[in-house]
């Protein structure tokens, strides 16, 4: 009986100012997407078209969340609650930024 809990990969640390920039405005995308775009059909259009706009970008934007969040981390880590910073993190250590992530384990 050995029962052993798998280790966690903890979430990547960004070194560079252009992969903490790109996590950032990936953050601010996915934290405020959806009153930038309610508020721009507002301006454009009328409120109502707005709040129909503002509930189907709510619906949108989770599922564009949970595609990103389930396309980087890993398989065992998935049960796991995490923000969009953290989720803005992985995607951008493991798709953007990879090849400075790689060139640190080598160094290693």
């Amino acid at each position: 009986m050995n029962d052993f809990i798998d280790m966690i990969e903890p979430t990547p640390k960004l070194h560079s100012k252009k992969c903490k920039l790109i996590s950032m405005l990936l953050r601010i995308f996915l934290q405020y997407g959806i009153y930038i775009i309610g508020s721009l059909v507002w301006l454009k259009y009328d409120y109502f078209i707005s709040i129909a706009t503002f509930l189907l970008s709510f619906i949108i934007m989770g599922i564009v969340r949970s595609k990103i969040r389930n396309s980087v981390i890993p398989i065992k880590q998935r049960e796991y609650q995490y923000n969009d910073k953290g989720i803005a993190d992985w995607y951008t250590a493991k798709e953007i930024c990879n090849d400075e992530l790689e060139s640190k384990i080598e160094k290693i």
